[in-house]
């Protein structure tokens, strides 16, 4: 079979997505390969479809258990034989599931990389591995937002392999420096980037409101959506929880500090669809191959752009119309800078993190189109969405151009050695001892703009800064420069023009009896199979039965996402239901 017969066959699809075909051409022709896709690109596909295809067993490394048990939950639902190992089991269910795999019972076999050690390499060096697909690739990279030094074992681990395998890497966060980074310790030259763009993403930025009424209100508009709720901090989960609990929202939790029985359940009752929201840190998300997650919403401020860019991708996998918004203080960003204070890390990594942090703060004081904004930071270029909070803002703006040359001016008069809250302070004259320590009360830009709230002198400043009039220089501590195109602000040649804050959204659609009464069906078939209702079908291809309306075995397998194997497990009972609804229409 080929690729394509192989994609409609078992997996419902009639047509590869843009890279997914390139990505396989190259592992088919035994060509290391690095895939850079945005979450929800279809990044599994690429070497679950050479793995039916090759003789031998493909090796999934997977960074986290849960991962592995939606993905091969996904498989056996298809048709396809798959196991993971990993320390959720017994030493007899993996010796078992060894032997699975050494009697070629299973074409994936997916494990942990902490489980790439001595006693691992010495059964997997008996397997005959044909492809090794590792998952989540930028945590090899030091450059990268996640980086493990468990990674770091997985080059040694491969060179062990006696059958030479094909390697191909995954992620969906990959800047330029990153990508490279991987490539170069996996000893791979081949590169398929499809673009970081996510069309059915809206991005938002709320700021300059009650976050808990937002909250609330959101989630109130838009009641059994499914979606997941970020905060920084175990005491804000368990906080925004109660919260949304006390006002009759249908929320769970899951955080480092909650048991594992507890964190298991929550999760179930999330993926299961019992409880449509999750509040969480960010131990949650990573390989939650959830794909009708409708909203993300960040509570508190991330700390980096790639973090964000990856939790907010969990929106809208299956390419429906979904929401990242991010609800932005100054507070969150001192809490991640005393996070990264206290983190164990060496200097050179802190200085990264700050780094991260100030082009996080950017994002969130941008005004251009805030999806833009993420892919010229991984180094692509793109056009303006028209659809995020920024894009949408049709308000006019306001000339702000003498505000900004006092900015400029007292930046430069206090020598550009002094970071944004000194300059604040200056600005506003306050009367703070270092201020007057200083002599920076003598300085004429001394209270020039006292009407206004050091708050709001300072989100200037980082407005500013987004904006490319001020540049930050420095880790923990930066300081503020004045730029070429700041220059051109003060010397009259350049005129400055800001919005004020972005309000909040309207509720996604409301789904269709139809719809609801599918989801019901999927939910039973879901209970029954113990799997979380996604692996049935998706909300896509709900949608699109709702859209086809199909009247028999033929024109279910139209349906996307509907293959031979589901077809015959399922098909009759959903035609059934659309059956019911097509005889109420007509009568």
């Amino acid at each position: 079979m080929t690729p394509l017969e192989i994609l409609k066959t078992q997996f419902g699809y009639d047509s590869f997505r843009t890279g997914q075909a390139e990505v396989i051409d190259d592992i088919m022709q035994q060509k290391g390969v690095l895939a850079i896709m945005p979450t929800g690109g279809g990044k599994s596909l690429c070497y679950q479809i050479p793995a039916l295809l090759q003789d031998g067993i493909t090796l999934v490394v997977s960074p986290l258990i849960s991962l592995m048990k939606d993905q091969v939950d996904a498989l056996n639902e298809n048709g396809i034989p798959a196991t993971f190992i990993n320390s959720s089991l017994d030493y007899q269910a993996i010796n078992d599931r060894f032997n699975q795999a050494a009697a070629k019972a299973v074409k994936l076999l997916y494990v942990s990389p902490e489980r790439l050690d001595s006693d691992y390499l010495a059964r997997l060096e008996q397997l005959p591995i044909s492809l090794v697909a590792i998952d989540e690739a930028h945590c090899i990279s030091q450059w990268g937002h996640d980086f493990r030094p468990s990674y770091l074992n997985l080059t040694n681990a491969i060179e062990q392999l006696p059958s030479q395998p094909t390697i191909v890497a995954l992620t969906a966060t990959a800047t330029p420096k990153v990508a490279q980074d991987i490539m170069s310790r996996l000893d791979i030259e081949q590169e398929v980037k499809t673009g970081f763009s996510r069309p059915n993403l809206a991005f938002k930025v709320v700021k300059d409101q009650d976050n808990d009424k937002f909250l609330v209100d959101y989630l109130k508009e838009n009641p059994d959506q499914s979606g997941i709720v970020y905060a920084s901090t175990r005491k804000e989960v368990e906080r925004l929880t109660k919260l949304l609990q006390r006002k009759h929202v249908s929320a769970t939790m899951y955080h480092g500090g909650l048991n594992q029985e507890e964190r298991r359940q929550n999760q179930e009752d999330f993926l299961y669809d019992r409880t449509p929201v999750m509040v969480a840190t960010n131990a949650f998300g990573m390989g939650i191959d959830k794909s009708n997650v409708r909203f993300v919403i960040h509570a508190q401020v991330p700390g980096s752009l790639e973090s964000y860019y990856q939790e907010a991708g969990r929106a809208g996998r299956d390419g429906l119309p979904s929401e990242a918004i991010l609800l932005f203080r100054l507070s969150d960003v001192q809490i991640q800078h005393f996070l990264i204070d206290q983190s164990e890390r060496d200097e050179a990594n802190k200085q990264r993190e700050y780094d991260k942090l100030q082009a996080m703060s950017q994002y969130a004081n941008t005004q251009e189109c805030l999806q833009k904004y993420i892919l010229n930071y991984f180094g692509e270029d793109g056009e303006a969405c028209g659809q995020c909070s920024n894009c949408l803002d049709d308000r006019e703006a306001i000339d702000i151009t003498v505000d900004v040359q006092k900015v400029l001016s007292c930046v430069i008069r206090m020598n550009q050695r002094f970071g944004k809250n000194l300059v604040a302070q200056v600005l506003t004259g306050s009367n703070v001892a270092r201020v007057k320590q200083l002599h920076f009360d003598e300085l004429s830009t001394y209270g020039i703009m006292k009407q206004a709230s050091q708050k709001s002198v300072a989100e200037l400043i980082d407005f500013l800064t987004a904006a490319g009039y001020l540049f930050a220089d420095g880790g923990q501590y930066p300081v503020l420069r004045v730029t070429e195109l700041g220059g051109e602000v003060l010397h009259g040649n350049q005129q400055v023009f800001r919005k004020v804050a972005i309000r909040a959204t309207k509720a996604l659609p409301v789904n269709s009896e139809l719809f609801e009464a599918l989801r019901s069906l999927r939910r039973e078939f879901a209970e029954k199979q113990q799997v979380p209702p996604f692996v049935i079908f998706s909300d896509k291809t709900l949608r699109d039965m709702c859209s086809v309306m199909p009247v028999d075995e033929d024109e279910m397998l139209t349906v996307k996402g509907i293959g031979a194997n589901k077809m015959a497990k399922y098909g009759t009972a959903f035609l059934q239901v659309i059956d019911l609804f097509r005889d109420e229409a007509e009568s």
